[in-house]
């Protein structure tokens, strides 16, 4: 990799992208993979494709990047090879999951889901060169903020058919496709078979639905709102205008009521700091009177809140914190893993020995979910730490760390949603797991911010590599 100089757009057109090289003009193509993955996702999610769907669509997509590398070459994003570090460091684990790990269930690391996963952040790498390379004319971001938006309003939808119709289910035409065997792993069962919401016993004793179509899990239903929320406000509400903006705002609010039944608490907080980012990033443009409204708005919303049923739901979660306990154990046998082999990890996840409780405490016919719970999956921070040890953990998030840090200063309503998503990040790291979709959704954030903000730094003189090209 070389920092080659780029053509750098002016400071009018901060949103315009560049040429892979300068002096070389691209073959024209269209960005339709990328498009149809994010706004078709409801179809392939009904289909029983689910994150699955990334994979097909990565197929054309690398056959654009081979065929860019081979005619005008490819860039690639600041701070790339601390991710391509982190793949690497990726496949040096694979070695050590047939190692024992002190403390968990003997062979419960598997080399298949270790394997999912690399094939999952190999795709992610296809997705984000992808949709950093193609120029404003191959794939407008006007194109890509739409499809998000779009997508959060399926997603929205499915929060409602996850509460009015909880036990909605079918068979998807994927289940048809794939072994017997493997089509009843409860885990295979969960990405192929599409649900409209997760019944759980949060409060003790009674059955809750909590929403998660057109997702896998509450927990990335709750996550992939959040993000996809940010770019209805800067598609259709920083960006719209009249019956557009009026529809933007709507659908917010129509979102309260599902966001409040997903019970996630994790969600509320998440948007409770993205309301504060949005309020710093407009009192930094002096914009006083915008943030002013706009704490009226929310004031107006949470004792509209206060006043109607969601309310005893909300006080309700605050009294149960159900899997606080066995959370709290799992992150911390996450540490202790990484403590053991600080440097490549083990590889995959394992299975506890025991629970919170006592090491003699296991699943059984009455209660199968009780003990032996997997380590790392709370959380993207603690997967990475037993996967891929403290080295491993340090490479993943201090290549988001270092796109956040030198776009910063974003000044366009483009790269400040796209900043927003990727430090969102460095919040439910400790929470949810982003693998696939929400991972997803934060490598399109980076590549919008290298295409729109990467320009005006040029422009300003103050970047000094704009990443590197192949």
């Amino acid at each position: 990799m070389t920092g080659r100089g780029t053509a750098v757009p002016g400071p009018s057109a901060p949103g315009a992208a560049w040429h892979p090289l300068p002096g070389r003009e691209a073959a024209p193509v269209t960005g339709w993979p990328l498009v149809w993955l994010l706004a078709g996702y409801p179809l392939w999610w009904a289909l029983g494709m689910g994150q699955f769907a990334y994979w097909l669509f990565a197929v054309p997509m690398l056959a654009e990047l081979v065929r860019r590398h081979r005619t005008v070459g490819l860039r690639v994003p600041p701070g790339f090879w601390l991710w391509g570090l982190f793949l690497v460091w990726t496949v040096l684990g694979l070695a050590l999951i047939p190692l024992e790990m002190p403390g968990t269930v003997p062979d419960s690391g598997g080399y298949p889901g270790a394997l999912l996963r690399l094939v999952n952040y190999l795709v992610l790498t296809v997705l984000l060169l992808y949709a950093g390379n193609l120029t404003e004319r191959e794939l407008p971001v006007r194109l890509v903020v739409w499809s998000l938006a779009v997508l959060c309003l399926t997603t929205i939808a499915g929060g409602y058919l996850g509460m009015l119709a909880p036990r909605f289910e079918f068979t998807a035409p994927m289940e048809y496709l794939v072994p017997g065997s493997l089509a009843a792993d409860p885990y295979v069962q969960t990405l192929i078979h599409p649900a409209s919401a997760q019944i759980m016993d949060v409060f003790g004793g009674v059955e809750t639905p909590r929403p998660k179509a057109p997702w896998e899990y509450t927990n990335v239903w709750g996550y992939m709102l959040s993000l996809l929320l940010v770019w209805v406000v800067v598609g259709w509400v920083a960006g719209g205008s009249g019956w557009s903006r009026l529809g933007a705002l709507a659908a917010i609010a129509l979102a309260v009521a599902p966001i409040v039944y997903s019970l996630n608490r994790a969600l509320w907080a998440g948007l409770a700091l993205s309301l504060a980012f949005g309020a710093a990033q407009a009192l930094r443009r002096g914009r006083v009177v915008l943030v002013g409204a706009g704490a009226v708005a929310v004031v107006a919303v949470l004792l509209a809140l206060a006043l109607s049923p969601l309310a005893e739901v909300v006080r309700a979660r605050a009294e149960n914190p159900h899997s606080d306990d066995g959370r709290a154990a799992t992150n911390i046998a996450s540490v202790e893993a990484a403590n053991l082999s600080p440097v490549v990890g083990w590889g995959t996840t394992r299975e506890s020995l025991g629970s919170s409780e006592s090491i003699a405490v296991g699943p059984t016919p009455g209660c199968p979910g009780c003990g032996q719970h997997v380590i790392g999956n709370a959380g993207q921070l603690w997967m990475t730490l037993i996967a891929g040890g403290w080295v491993g953990a340090f490479l993943l998030f201090a290549f988001f760390a270092r796109v956040a840090w030198r776009y910063r200063a974003a000044s366009t309503a483009v790269g400040q949603g796209a900043l927003l998503t990727v430090l969102l990040l460095f919040w439910y790291m400790f929470f949810y797991v982003a693998l696939m979709s929400p991972l997803a959704v934060t490598m399109i954030a980076v590549a919008l911010l290298w295409r729109c903000e990467e320009p005006v730094l040029r422009s300003r003189g103050t970047a000094r590599t704009g990443g590197g090209a192949w």
